[in-house]
């Protein structure tokens, strides 16, 4: 029975290992991506703010020795959801069991002006660029915007506000620069209000200022002014945006999806198509776009495709759990622990910032590199 898993992100990189923990040879998974290599989204940030070098994040695919995992490294031109037949640049692929975890593309020409006047750090390339952008700038209104939602990681534009705070003081611009913080949410984390109101606290102290509940519709880089969804504008001198997030084309053009994304039953994450499953950014499963939403589903995918190969008992549903880790500056991370349950509210806790928990949040990457791709993070084999 062939597996044929589409992206390698957090989810893909799960069910492979998984699966190959369990079957070794007898396993039969394509594994597919059209990158070179998995970067944590954490780590964009600290390639970003120069706290570490491109090449260290990246995790290449090639590495991966996993018994019964092949990966392809191609574009995907087309998927028939009906005949599970998958067309790439590298052949075609007929699957018996299907998971489409291609997460969610960014398109920052969406927003008007953004590529003209501003600068993305959602994408791989958009924040290692701005490692380069970054030390040009010599102060002024830093505005750090969301275009739209969902949006992956609700954290990350909070935290990419506390970082900017950093390194402006590292520099000495602070006090010739403000930092704005520009979501469409009511509070930081919406989930989490503990989180939120520690994050309002610590914005206070430090001078940033957040603006609650706008959009960001546009920039005009002639003028060099944010335009809002409420009609307001704001001055800036370096804009740091996120994109507008949409399923690939590829995904979209399948007839898979429903309102923009892909409809799955929340406990199993299967498709409406026999045999499909979707994981991740590309649904619209009701968690947040995360990575450790994503391996958490990822999990349960795993558990269903190894019952059905073993004919061994059915695994316990998708629960909704995910922890995240904050970033707060100053080299302390706070910890947030979310459930969703469907018709419900989401429930959780949240541990105050610490250093004990920077050193978890690193172990936490470091544990998963070595699972995912049987190295340490310097690529060395263990």
């Amino acid at each position: 029975m062939q597996i044929v898993v589409l992206g390698a992100g957090f989810a893909g990189l799960e069910i492979a290992t998984r699966l190959s923990d369990r079957f070794g040879e007898e396993l039969d998974l394509v594994l597919v991506d059209q990158t070179e290599g998995f970067v944590f989204g954490f780590s964009k940030l600290d390639v970003m703010f120069g706290r570490t070098q491109p090449d260290a994040v990246l995790h290449r695919y090639r590495d991966i020795r996993k018994p019964g995992v092949r990966f392809v490294q191609s574009a995907i031109r087309s998927i028939d959801p009906e005949k599970k037949l998958v067309v790439t640049d590298a052949g075609d692929l007929r699957a018996d069991i299907l998971v489409i975890a291609l997460g969610a593309d960014l398109e920052p020409a969406a927003t008007p002006g953004l590529v003209e006047g501003g600068h993305e750090f959602y994408t791989v390339p958009g924040a290692f660029a701005l490692r380069d952008v970054l030390p040009t700038f010599e102060g002024g209104h830093v505005v750090v915007g969301v275009t739209s939602t969902p949006f992956k990681c609700p954290p990350a534009p909070s935290e990419t506000a506390f970082l900017m705070d950093d390194y402006l003081r590292a520099r000495g611009l602070r006090d010739v620069s403000r930092v704005t913080l520009v979501m469409p949410l009511p509070v930081p984390i919406p989930p989490s209000p503990k989180a939120s109101e520690a994050i309002l606290k610590a914005f206070g102290e430090r001078g940033i200022e957040f603006r609650a509940a706008t959009v960001v519709t546009g920039l005009d880089p002639e003028r060099k002014v944010v335009l809002c969804g409420d009609g307001g504008e704001m001055p800036y001198d370096l804009f740091l945006g996120v994109p507008r997030h949409v399923a690939p084309p590829v995904v979209v053009d399948s007839g898979m999806t429903v309102d923009g994304w892909i409809p799955v039953d929340p406990s199993t994450l299967q498709t409406s198509f026999p045999d499909i499953y979707a994981v991740g950014d590309v649904t619209s499963v009701g968690t947040p776009k995360a990575g450790v939403f994503s391996e958490g589903q990822a999990a349960v995918v795993a558990d269903e495709i190894t019952a059905r190969l073993s004919d061994g008992k059915e695994p316990a549903p998708y629960d909704g759990r995910g922890v995240c880790y904050l970033e707060f500056g100053h080299d302390l991370v706070a910890k947030v622990e979310v459930t969703f349950v469907k018709g419900q509210p989401p429930v959780g806790t949240f541990d105050a910032a610490s250093a004990a928990f920077a050193a978890e949040k690193g172990d936490f990457g470091t544990s998963r590199i070595m699972r995912w791709f049987g190295r340490d993070w310097q690529g060395v084999e263990h």
